[in-house]
């Protein structure tokens, strides 16, 4: 049974509603109030469940002002549990403010671990999992979104993003131009849930899909990608550096690395990944 004056962080399915468990099912139903990313849609699940556990809303717009007060709530003794839409909260959910609030006053917070996309998405990718980055979503705004796919571009662990659908085909262009058309890449979507899907292709070829196939625009998405082969990572040569380094001293980084890439016949991408480091941009 909960402890009085502990926050429970619960993870809950992402999907499929049987993947609750039975601790999860335990805690929500005991604890004093359940702290949800939002009422109405945990509400569906809390009735699924039978439980009528108070629910108050704790999102990205109002999780400053409801910290302090669920964390003076656990100063007098009741028990919280936080919960997200889905999966693992604060995993690209709110829950961040408040677990630090309760932490920083002393407070104890308990994991009951349960479903994540991003770890059901990697064991089933086919991709190493040993080592990986999880970028969770990518920036809206296509020059931004670019700009951080271009730091990545050398990254040798396994790369793992969330993304909308609404701009799948438009990020799987901007990786397919940052990484490389034929790096390998993995699309799993709608994890646990009906239509769920797992698809392993270039991202070339995950590009022509996501334009292509109704399917692309619906349910949640998590995007992986093979990390950079090792030739792909090493470090620039002498003579590239120094061509680079000289053109850093006229040019923006951009232009320094475009202009490199034609004279030394290199790949623009660690180029480009060198010269935001020498410019003290990345």
């Amino acid at each position: 049974m909960p402890q009085p004056g502990v926050l429970y962080v619960v993870a809950t399915p992402i999907g499929n509603l049987a993947d609750i468990s039975a601790r999860a099912r335990e805690v929500l139903a005991a604890v004093d109030v359940v702290a949800a990313e939002d009422t109405r849609h945990s509400g569906t699940l809390l009735s699924h469940l039978g439980i009528k556990t108070q629910l108050i809303s704790l999102h990205d717009h109002n999780e400053a002002e409801r910290a302090p007060l669920l964390v003076a709530r656990l100063q007098a003794g009741e028990s919280v549990a936080l919960i997200s839409d889905a999966g693992t909260p604060l995993i690209s959910d709110p829950g961040f403010d408040l677990v630090r609030a309760a932490r920083a006053a002393g407070i104890t917070v308990t994991p009951i671990p349960g479903a994540s996309a991003l770890v059901a998405a990697l064991s089933v990718s086919g991709l190493p999992t040993d080592r990986f980055i999880f970028e969770g979503f990518l920036p809206a705004k296509q020059g931004a979104r670019r700009e951080r796919l271009a730091a990545l571009s050398q990254e040798p662990r396994t790369l793992v993003f969330y993304e909308s659908v609404h701009r799948l085909k438009e990020s799987l262009e901007d990786m397919a131009a940052a990484l490389g058309p034929e790096r390998r890449a993995v699309l799993a979507r709608e994890l646990t849930k009906l239509h769920e899907g797992v698809r392993d292709a270039s991202l070339k070829e995950l590009v022509g899909w996501a334009g292509s196939d109704p399917a692309a625009a619906k349910g949640e998405v998590v995007v992986m990608v093979a990390g950079a082969a090792a030739a792909e990572s090493a470090a620039l040569d002498a003579e590239a550096e120094r061509v680079l380094k000289l053109l850093l001293a006229e040019l923006p980084v951009k232009q320094a690395a475009a202009l490199a890439a034609g004279i030394t016949g290199l790949n623009k991408n660690p180029l480009y990944q060198r010269a935001l480091e020498l410019s003290g941009k990345k």
